[in-house]
């Protein structure tokens, strides 16, 4: 049972959660058990609950070895979301233990401390430790093949993301590796085929939305937009604010029907519930839902906002980026153009990871053709247009008069 369930979490299955339910319910002294549990369900834990669970999970876990404690423990600061505290455990622990899959589960600690040093050691981090666990280690090579579409080696995170569902072909950090890599290459209908594949075999994958916003991805890349519109309102939630609002702002972008629109009363309550500005990607993704309804007044509001916030990333990146929102809603492109393009390299602290990331490209590209400057906007796109073997969406990007909105 347990190899199952480590197995089912390794490969973020829809089976993971009911097999540590059992491991932990036939064996409730094991503390890794217990803390995998934990580390699953915490986002619906209550404080007291979530700290109730992990000190029986610890006291476990430290009857069983020094390993087992010190998993643990790294379940304990990345639950509490104190994520360089993770970063800095997790070296520690691999230091120790190299190559420690469980250990593995935590890798996302350090691209969410929003620092470029721990990005960066991280990055190192994977490589050495799939170096260490070799190429028969299915979870190294998925996780290494996310790092590296992430740095941009793209065909290298191919490889790696293929090689790996050779080997396990369950992999769900392998498919959403791959799924991001054929973004960047540009897979379109191949791109699409291979997720609806690999989801009918878990539909309850952990990850099922997720890669479905991916195939809508894919379909809006060869222009099939009344199909990503499908696959959107198939898949997503009306909560799912975020990809959601991601998928219809390009929509809009390129003079197309959205999907299903979010409520804005509801936008404007996640922005105002506690984890509205809590990780600055999140208060970015309601921005886009604001974008989609045109709602200039918040957008602005939100914009003031940011911009006196003290934490940099807040107040330097997201605050510009929301205001050449507003300025598009308004019919300002070439404020627009030039908020997003003062930022340059610095809007990668927007957060998220490329895919994400690249709306803001996108939106730079709508703004300067709409500003009238064509052969700008080519050359923000060229990269895009001459490597992608399908780029339906740039094109219209390129092309389109069709305002945004």
């Amino acid at each position: 049972m347990a190899d199952q369930a480590v197995d089912a979490l390794l490969s973020l299955s829809g089976r993971a959660l009911p097999l540590l339910r059992q491991w932990v319910g036939a064996v409730p002294g094991c503390g890794v058990a217990r803390g995998l549990l934990t580390l699953v369900t915490a986002d619906r834990l209550d404080d007291a609950v979530l700290k109730e669970q992990l000190v029986l999970a610890h006291r476990d876990a430290l009857a069983a070895g020094a390993r087992e404690a010190s998993l643990v423990h790294g379940v304990f600061l990345h639950t509490h979301r104190h994520y360089r505290l993770t970063a800095d455990h997790l070296a520690a622990h691999f230091e120790r233990w190299p190559a420690d899959e469980l250990a593995g589960l935590m890798l996302g600690a350090f691209p969410s401390c929003g620092d470029a040093t721990y990005r960066a050691r991280g990055d190192a981090l994977v490589e050495q430790q799939a170096a260490v666990a070799g190429e028969g280690s299915w979870p190294w090579l998925g996780w290494l093949a996310s790092f590296r579409a992430e740095q941009g080696r793209v065909r290298e995170a191919h490889t790696l993301a293929e090689q790996a569902l050779g080997l396990h072909a369950r992999s769900g950090v392998a498919a959403h590796a791959l799924a991001h890599a054929e973004h960047e290459l540009g897979a379109g209908p191949a791109g699409v085929a291979f997720l609806d594949k690999w989801l009918a075999g878990d539909p309850g994958a952990v990850q099922s939305r997720h890669l479905s916003w991916h195939a809508a991805l894919q379909s809006i890349a060869s222009g099939d937009f009344a199909e990503a519109r499908r696959r959107v309102d198939a898949a997503l939630p009306r909560e799912d604010v975020g990809m959601r609002a991601a998928t219809n702002w390009r929509l809009l972008l390129v003079g197309q029907e959205p999907a299903g629109r979010s409520d804005p009363q509801h936008v404007r309550e996640l922005l105002a519930a506690p984890g509205g500005w809590a990780e600055v990607f999140h208060t970015f993704n309601l921005a886009l839902a604001l974008a989609v309804e045109s709602a200039t007044d918040d957008l602005q509001r939100l914009a003031r906002r940011a911009a006196a916030d003290p934490r940099p990333d807040y107040r330097d990146v997201l605050a510009p980026v929301v205001q050449a929102l507003a300025e598009i809603t308004t019919g300002h492109p070439r404020a627009a153009a030039d908020l997003l393009e003062a930022l340059g390299e610095k809007a990668e602290r927007i957060g998220g990871v490329r895919v994400e990331r690249e709306i803001i490209q996108d939106t730079l590209a709508r703004a300067l053709i709409d500003a009238g400057d064509h052969t700008r906007a080519a050359n923000l796109l060229h990269h895009r247009t001459t490597t992608r073997h399908h780029h339906t969406y740039e094109n219209h990007l390129l092309t389109s008069d069709a305002p945004a909105g």
